[in-house]
């Protein structure tokens, strides 16, 4: 695109310095127009004023002399002038193009997928040196963008690989004659497909979410109260993993949510503080009133997380550790939808660890009502 459109016209830079010889030529044709009137008229003046004593035929020969330097010496000046001005706009017009070839080009290979491309600035001034960091920061955000897509392609593929090889041998297994089909392989087949159904939802889910179509049912509810409903729903999976899950919920007023939404972020991380804590561990949620906003926390005494992994936790399928998240049942976009759930609040959330080992923290705020 770029190279088709260069051919269909001047570039840019010579656009510019005829441009800007065109002004020049008309400035100097001005002034010496300007000055071959006005200078012998202004000159005659003042030869009348001073009271020229020589002759009609003496005083045209000065006057005339005058004329012919005055033109000759303003000719050569504004040729100097013009050339000197001509010089200095094509060096700027030169260095201008590179700028505008060297984005060019980099837009180019960004387009290709070479996104690790960058431009340097020109040194052509604060807008110059605006556009090309701006323009390194898109660079940066769309290799980034695409590091992510790539390991979320992967990390998709192998999470639908499990249950659908699941589905695929038990089938084969029944039209084998190997297996029956009873209750225990329709419960084996269904917990398959409901896994791949909470997958497809949970990307769908975080997709509306981060896009801003995500609709929202907001209420007044009791901040304290959709802790507390959280909680108490996830008591049963604690105790038969033998785990606490203690509370400490006071009062704190009111938020105005979406009870659903919200509950539903409460319930990834108090069964993610689960996957990660081993039996005999704790895990303590509790809600307080902070100023203007309402927070929550749910704090573990689980595996913890490396101060590396942090940042990284709310990215979609990111995994601090694959294999052992994996065998835990974890899909990897919990927290990518406890974020963009927040987020669509007007909340945020964020991770705290004192590193392996020593568990974990995940705290919400949201505005209080």
């Amino acid at each position: 695109m770029t190279r088709g459109t260069a051919g269909r016209g001047p570039r840019f830079a010579t656009r510019l310095l005829l441009a800007q010889s065109l002004v020049l030529v008309a400035g100097a044709l001005t002034i010496w127009l300007v000055a071959s009137v006005v200078g012998p008229s202004i000159f005659h003046d003042h030869l009348e004023r001073a009271g020229d004593t020589h002759s009609a035929e003496e005083t045209k020969h000065v006057e005339e002399a005058f004329a012919s330097a005055l033109l000759v010496s303003i000719s050569v000046a504004l040729v100097a002038a013009v050339a000197a001005a001509l010089a200095v706009s094509w060096y700027f017009s030169r260095r201008i193009q590179r700028s505008i070839d060297h984005v060019a080009e980099a837009s180019t290979r960004i387009a290709a997928g070479r996104y690790d491309t960058h431009v340097d600035d020109p040194g052509l001034g604060t807008e110059f040196a605006t556009l090309a960091g701006t323009y390194n920061k898109l660079a940066d955000r769309l290799e980034a963008t695409e590091t992510t897509r790539r390991r979320m392609l992967a990390d998709l593929a192998h999470e639908m690989r499990t249950p659908l090889a699941t589905i695929d041998a038990h089938l084969e297994a029944i039209e084998d004659g190997v297996r029956h089909l009873d209750s225990d392989t329709i419960t084996v087949l269904r917990s398959s497909t409901q896994r791949l159904r909470r997958l497809a939802e949970d990307i769908g889910a975080v997709s509306h979410a981060e896009e801003g179509n995500l609709s929202l049912d907001s209420h007044l509810m009791d901040a304290a109260d959709l802790a507390a409903t959280a909680a108490d729903a996830a008591r049963d999976r604690y105790e038969s993993k033998g785990v606490r899950l203690n509370t400490h919920l006071p009062p704190a007023g009111g938020v105005n949510v979406d009870p659903d939404r919200i509950g539903q972020v409460l319930a990834n991380l108090i069964d993610n503080a689960l996957r990660h804590t081993p039996s005999g561990g704790s895990v303590t949620v509790s809600c307080r009133r902070i100023g203007h906003w309402v927070e929550y926390a749910v704090a573990d005494t689980g595996d913890g997380i490396a101060a590396e992994h942090l940042p990284h936790v709310f990215d979609r399928f990111y995994r601090v550790d694959t294999a052992r998240d994996r065998t835990h049942g974890g899909s990897g976009i919990g927290l990518a939808i406890a974020k963009a759930l927040i987020g669509a609040h007007g909340g945020g959330i964020f991770a705290t660890s004192a590193g392996p080992g020593h568990g974990s923290a995940f705290t919400v705020r949201l505005p209080s009502a």
